[in-house]
C-alpha cells in the first residue's frame, strides 16, 4: 500500500510521496482498463479515475470547513481492480499450483472482500499550512481475503489465493478518507452514501479484467466485519452501546445476558434491522414508545450499510481486559463483602494495582486501554502479580482459574484459522465458557448481578457459532485498518506535500 524505498543505509524508510511520483501512477487506482457486465447502475463507465473528491455530486456545504477539503476517495470498483492487479502473480501461481488449465479458467472467479471502517481522534497537524478541517477522521478500507474459482463440472469452489496476513496494514487498502467525526451520523452517511451505492451496484454485476494475459470475470462478495461495536451500531441503526439491548448479534437485554450467560444464538441481520426500522417508523400497532422499542429491540435509526454480524477480535480483547482490570481493583479492595466503597477507596485500590503492575510486569498505566496493554494484562504473570495483593487464598484461586479459562478461550477468536491452529481449545470452548460464566455468577456475583459488559457477553455466548459459520473470527477483525490509522497519522504529520490541494491525496 505505502511502497517504501530503501535508503542508502539499507534500512527501509518512508519516503515523502513526491519521490515516488514516477511509480505512483501505476500503483494508484485508475491505471488499468476493465469493464463491468452489465454496466454498473449510476456509476460512470470510465476506468481511468484516480482520487476523487468524496463529496463530488453533493452541493457545497454551508459548514465551517470548506467542503472540498472534507473527503477524498477512490471509486470503489477502480480500487478493487487495482488491488486485484496487485495480486495478479499470486492468482496465476494459485492456478498453476492447482493444475488448472489456463484458457479454461476465464470465468467463475469469486472474490471475498473484508471491509473495515474506523474513526480516529486528534489527527491535527503539527505545523500545518493546510486547510481548516475537523480534528477527527474516519478511514474506510478493504482487504481482499480470498479469490476462488468454480471450475467447470466441479461442485466445490477451489481457493487459489488466500491472504496470508489479513490483519496487516499492507493488505488493507484505503478507499476513503474523511475528516469527519464518526459520531456525526449525518455527515458520515452523506460521505459513505456513494460508496454504499457503488458496492450495491457491484453485487449484481461481473467485472471483466485482464489477468495473466486473458480476460477473466470476477464476482465480488462484501463482508463488513472490520468495525468496532460503536461503528456497527451506527451503521445498523441500533441504539448506542450503553443500551439495554446489549448485543449487536442477538436480541438479549443486559439483564437477560447476565442471568443466562452462554445460551444465545445469532439472530440479528441487516435485513431484519431494516424491517424493524420500518416498524419503528410506522408503528403499525399504535403502541407506546416503550412497547414499540421492545418490539424492534432497540433499532431506532435507518440501517445504512450492511455489516456482517460478527465480533471484532481486537476490541473484544480490549473490552475484556478493561473488565479484568476492574475485577482486579475490586478484588484488591475486597468489594465482595463491602457495600458501596467510596471514590477515594477505589482510587487507592487502582493506584495499588497500577504500582504492582508497573513493578512486576513493567506495565505503565494507560489512559485508555489499548491492544498492547490488554495483551500483557491478560497473562498468568499479571494474575500472579495481582494475587500478591489479594489476602484471601480462595479469591486468589478463583482469579487464577478465571484467567486460566480466559487464556484457553482467547486463541479461538484471535487465531486466523482456529480449526488448524488451536483445535483443542475450539472443542473445549463451550465447556470453558460455561465454567467461566459459572464463576462470574457465583464468586464474582457482586459485579455481574443484573449487568454484564457487551464484549464479555459476546465472548461467552457467540464465539463458537461465528467460528462455525465463518471459520474464523480473528482473520475478519479490524486490526489491519487500525494499523493503517497509525500510518495515516504519521503521513499526515510528516509527509504531506506542503500545499493545500495535496494533503488529503497524500495520506490516502
Amino acid at each position: 500500500m505505502y511502497r517504501t524505498v530503501k535508503a542508502t543505509s539499507g534500512r527501509q524508510i518512508f519516503q515523502p510521496l513526491h519521490t515516488l511520483r514516477a511509480a505512483e501512477k501505476e500503483l494508484l487506482p485508475g491505471y488499468h482498463p476493465f469493464e463491468w457486465q452489465p454496466a454498473l447502475k449510476s456509476v460512470s463507465t470510465s476506468c481511468h479515475v484516480g482520487i476523487i473528491d468524496g463529496l463530488s455530486g453533493w452541493i457545497a456545504s454551508v459548514d465551517d470547513s470548506p467542503a472540498d477539503t472534507v473527503t477524498r476517495r477512490f471509486r470503489y470498483d477502480v480500487a478493487l481492480v487495482s488491488a486485484l492487479k496487485d495480486l495478479e502473480e499470486d492468482i496465476m501461481d494459485g492456478l498453476r499450483e492447482r493444475g488448472l488449465e489456463d484458457s479454461a479458467c476465464t470465468s467463475g472467479f469469486s472474490v471475498m472482500i473484508k471491509e473495515s471502517c474506523d474513526g480516529m481522534g486528534d489527527v491535527s497537524e503539527k505545523h500545518g499550512g493546510g486547510p481548516a478541517v475537523p480534528e477527527k477522521a474516519v478511514r474506510f478500507s478493504f482487504t481482499i481475503m480470498s479469490v476462488s474459482i468454480q471450475a467447470e463440472g466441479e461442485d466445490e469452489a477451489i481457493t487459489i489465493f488466500r491472504e496470508p496476513k489479513p490483519n496487516s496494514e499492507m493488505s488493507c487498502k484505503p478507499l476513503c478518507l474523511m475528516f469527519v467525526d464518526e459520531s456525526d451520523h449525518e455527515t458520515l452517511t452523506g460521505v459513505l452514501g456513494p460508496v454504499v451505492a457503488e458496492r450495491n451496484a457491484m453485487k449484481h454485476s461481473r467485472l471483466i479484467l485482464s489477468v495473466g494475459g486473458l480476460s477473466r470475470s470476477f464476482r465480488f462478495h462484501f463482508r463488513g466485519t472490520g468495525y468496532d461495536e460503536k461503528m456497527v451500531r451506527e451503521m445498523e441503526g441500533l441504539e448506542a452501546s450503553g443500551s439495554t439491548y446489549i448485543c449487536t448479534l442477538c436480541d438479549s437485554t443486559r439483564a437477560e445476558a447476565s442471568q443466562n450467560m452462554t445460551l444465545h444464538s445469532v439472530t440479528r441481520s441487516h435485513d431484519e434491522n431494516l424491517e424493524r426500522y420500518e416498524l419503528w417508523r410506522t408503528n403499525p400497532h399504535s403502541e407506546s414508545a416503550e412497547e414499540l422499542r421492545n418490539r424492534v429491540k432497540g433499532v431506532s435509526a435507518k440501517p445504512f450499510m450492511e455489516t456482517q454480524p460478527t465480533l471484532d477480535a481486537l476490541h473484544c480483547d480490549i473490552g475484556n481486559a478493561t473488565e479484568f482490570y476492574k475485577i482486579f481493583q475490586d478484588e484488591i479492595g475486597e468489594v465482595y463483602h463491602k457495600a458501596n466503597p467510596s471514590r477515594e477507596q477505589r482510587r487507592s485500590w487502582r493506584a495499588a494495582l497500577d504500582k504492582q503492575l508497573r513493578k512486576k510486569m513493567k506495565l505503565k498505566p494507560v489512559m485508555r486501554m489499548n491492544g498492547n496493554y490488554a495483551r500483557k494484562l491478560m497473562t498468568r504473570e499479571a494474575v500472579e502479580a495481582v494475587c500478591e495483593l489479594v489476602c484471601s487464598e480462595e479469591r486468589q484461586e478463583a482469579l487464577r482459574e478465571l484467567m486460566g479459562l480466559y487464556i484457553q478461550m482467547k486463541p479461538v477468536w484471535r487465531s486466523t484459522c482456529p480449526a488448524k491452529e488451536c483445535p483443542d481449545q475450539l472443542c473445549r470452548y463451550s465447556f470453558n465458557s460455561q465454567r467461566f460464566a459459572e464463576l462470574l455468577s457465583t464468586v464474582f456475583k457482586y459485579r455481574y448481578d443484573g449487568k454484564i459488559t457487551n464484549y464479555l457477553h459476546k465472548t461467552l455466548a457467540h464465539v463458537p457459532e461465528i467460528v462455525e459459520r465463518d471459520g474464523s473470527i480473528g482473520a475478519w477483525a479490524s486490526e489491519g485498518n487500525e494499523s493503517g490509522n497509525k500510518l495515516f497519522r504519521r503521513f499526515r504529520k510528516m509527509n504531506a506535500r506542503q500545499s493545500k490541494t495535496f494533503e488529503l491525496e497524500d495520506v490516502l
